[in-house]
């Protein structure tokens, strides 16, 4: 993009209000957020303007005398701060503060809740589409379960009906087991703040959620993951991601089987976690419209059109980037990069 194509902006206060411009513009490519500035050092806009690598500063004339600035976002609250930019901004620069910039903080909280709405009714709309799958697979234990029951009644080895015994218990606990993976996948995304997430483990409880949604009958699984590669991010959001494109993966392949390839790699300080099929593949006059919300290429009543939208919705707020390469009747690779993660070495990644 080019430069004059970039807007900038600078945001003074950084408590909540100001970090919540930050993550919000830092999404959009076309912002180019040239510093943030706040007379207390530990607050929480700095901290997150750090992690972006956003200039930090307390020194206001110099932020504001930017060359080309075209907006200076004020919302520290202060009346004399106000006053102070209307006689010093420079000619080229809008400001947005008071009332004005208190509205822009009510629309983001707006926004925000809006998004985990449309994430949470795509998700709970989605588990539908799992019932056949969590309905086999409950049923094979309890199944197991009746006839160990029934040969208990009449059993009179002592042997026997410890043995048995331990068949039912650990029916039991596989089943135990399918409910708390449906249970934690539709629950709400957690609101606890980015973490460092071990990628690979994401992907294989992925993988498993994904079986109760998808017919895996007749599809080779590759694996090529990186050791210890990780991302910064919400593991309930970044789990929905990677269930949402291995189970679209899968779909594709439906009645004519194939390959689903799962790959994760760390180059260069960036994370690519890419999900390939040999599928019918995606027409390339619809790759553009498939981020779109409520696009669907699915018959009516089998999709919500969220799916993508909220796939991408998610990849931007971790700060990376999702990109698509597909040919119709050979298969879609879906590639998201992130920002690399230090994992945390106090213990286990989420």
């Amino acid at each position: 993009m080019e430069s004059s194509d970039y807007t900038k902006v600078a945001i003074l206060g950084a408590g909540r209000g100001g970090r919540a411009l930050l993550d919000l513009l830092h999404q959009i490519p076309s912002i180019e957020i040239v510093g943030i500035a706040d007379r207390d050092p530990d607050a929480p806009g700095l901290a997150r303007a750090r992690e972006l690598q956003v200039p930090v500063t307390t020194n206001v004339p110099g932020l504001i005398s930017n060359h080309g600035l075209s907006l200076i976002m004020d919302v520290t609250g202060d009346p004399e701060m106000e006053t102070y930019l209307y006689t010093h901004k420079p000619p080229t620069a809008d400001i947005l503060s008071g009332s004005a910039s208190r509205l822009l903080w009510k629309l983001i909280q707006h926004e925000s809740k809006l998004e985990a709405e449309l994430l949470q009714a795509e998700k709970l709309a989605g588990i539908g589409s799992f019932a056949a799958g969590i309905a086999h697979d409950i049923n094979n234990p309890l199944q197991l379960i009746l006839g160990l029951a029934e040969n208990l009644t009449e059993e009179r080895d002592l042997v026997a009906v410890h043995e048995q015994a331990r068949d039912i218990i650990q029916a039991v606990k596989r089943t135990s087991a399918i409910c708390r993976d449906l249970t934690g996948y539709s629950r709400r995304a957690s609101p606890h703040e980015d973490v460092p997430v071990a990628v690979n483990g994401k992907l294989d409880e992925a993988l498993k959620i994904a079986r109760y949604a998808s017919n895996f009958h007749d599809i080779e699984m590759i694996k090529h993951y990186q050791p210890g590669v990780s991302v910064k991010g919400n593991p309930d959001e970044l789990l929905h991601v990677l269930v949402n494109l291995i189970t679209n993966a899968v779909h594709a392949m439906e009645h004519v089987g194939g390959t689903l390839t799962l790959e994760t790699k760390l180059c260069e300080g960036q994370v690519d976690v890419r999900i390939s099929d040999t599928g019918c593949g995606i027409s390339p006059d619809k790759i553009p419209e498939i981020f779109e919300p409520f696009f669907t290429t699915k018959a009516p009543g089998k999709g919500t059109g969220l799916g993508l939208y909220n796939v991408k919705t998610i990849v931007n707020k971790m700060h990376g980037v999702i990109a698509v390469d597909s040919q119709i009747d050979k298969g879609t690779t879906f590639t998201l990069t992130f920002p690399n993660a230090e994992p945390d070495r106090q213990g286990p990644l989420p």
